[in-house]
Order: structure tokens, then C-alpha cells, then sequence
């Protein structure tokens, strides 16, 4: 079982589009080194997640290989998206532990992800503020820069 399954119907799954993947369903067994050319991580992050608790169900071969499917794969699609939001570590594992916790945490896992989105709202402001900025001053040095000279 991977994190994102769970025993109801409603599943919790990365809703937004994740890249199409290298194999189809069934044929979904893949190795960390493919993972990692995948995915752009690297091994060490990869153990490191399944350590932490973030990617704690990650199949093995009967030598003791990890094999990553398709949901791995759209689960660290999902890490990563959360990763760029500045969620701290703790909370993408509460979040992982809440998925497997099953259905009755929808409430609190919504709750998390609007609090993120709230601080991801705040830092977008502030860097269009920021952005103001920076096009004022480019503009006033490309005026500067067409204006006659001054005697």
C-alpha cells in the first residue's frame, strides 16, 4: 500500500495534473536510480522521506529493492509542490501520517492545507510588491537612459 491509498473510495490523490508517467499501470515497478531521473531527487532525499515517515510504504523486491509506482511518483509530485509552498517537513509528515490515517482526518488536512495557502497568498503579495518595485526602478533607468542629456 502507498501513502496515498486508503481503504474508502475517496482516495487522496495529487489532483493537479501530474506529468504523464514512464509506465502504464501494472507495469509501474521502478527502481530508485529511475526515481531519481524521474523525479529530479535524489537517492539520498528518497530514503531520507521514506525515513522521516513522508514515503513509508515503498514496496520492495524480493532482494529487498525499493520498486516505486505510478503513485509514488504522483505522491512526490505532491511533496514537491507542498516543498515549494515553504510547508516545513513536520507538517508534510503530519499531513503524509493523516492520509494513512484514513478518512476522519479530511477536516484537519483541509484545515493545514488552507493555512498554507494562506501564507503562500501572503508571500505572492509581498513579492508582487516586491515586483513593483523592481519595474519602477528598471523604468526609471530606461528613462534615464532615453532622456536628453543634461548640461
Amino acid at each position: 500500500m502507498t501513502v496515498m491509498e486508503s481503504t474508502s473510495a475517496r482516495t487522496d490523490t495529487c489532483a493537479s495534473a501530474p506529468k504523464a508517467h514512464p509506465r502504464p499501470e501494472g507495469q509501474d515497478r521502478y527502481t530508485i536510480s529511475e526515481v531519481v531521473a524521474f523525479s529530479g531527487l535524489t537517492a539520498h532525499t528518497l530514503r531520507w522521506y521514506e525515513r522521516i515517515g513522508l514515503m513509508p510504504h515503498v514496496d520492495r523486491s524480493h532482494t529487498g529493492q525499493r520498486r516505486f509506482s505510478n503513485r509514488d511518483l504522483d505522491w512526490l509530485a505532491f511533496v514537491g509542490k507542498l516543498r515549494l509552498t515553504g510547508m516545513p517537513v513536520a507538517d508534510m509528515v503530519r499531513y503524509a501520517e493523516m492520509v494513512r490515517e484514513g478518512d476522519h482526518t479530511f477536516t484537519e488536512r483541509q484545515e493545514l492545507l488552507e493555512a498554507t495557502r494562506r501564507d503562500v497568498q501572503a508571500r505572492i503579495a509581498e513579492l508582487q510588491g516586491t515586483l513593483a518595485v523592481l519595474d519602477s526602478k528598471i523604468d526609471f533607468y530606461g528613462g534615464a537612459r532615453t532622456a536628453p542629456e543634461r548640461v
